[in-house]
């Protein structure tokens, strides 16, 4: 058994083929603050590949440029490359 919580989330995640039982346990996890928060770092990803600017994109989602900026920062870190395909095909 996992002592760790996170991990476990991740495993479980990693096996569910569900969109709805998804949906369902981030709903129980997550606020709706948190929810809506996670949306916009994938916008901001969004935004910054198609070349808005940091300021451009604070004022049009209603962000603060340092939340702006944090997406940026994780952007150079991370590849979100996958998660941004998926997120354009779905719109």
């Amino acid at each position: 058994m996992s002592t760790d919580p996170y991990r476990s989330l991740l495993t479980h995640l990693a096996h569910c083929n569900d969109s709805n039982a998804i949906d369902e346990l981030l709903t129980a996890l997550l606020t709706t603050k948190e929810q809506h928060e996670i949306a916009n770092r994938i916008c901001i990803f969004d935004l910054l590949e198609r070349g808005i600017t940091q300021r451009d994109i604070s004022e049009q989602l209603g962000v603060g440029i340092a939340t702006v900026s944090r997406g940026a920062k994780a952007m150079q870190i991370h590849d979100v490359s996958a998660l941004l395909a998926t997120h354009r095909q779905d719109n």
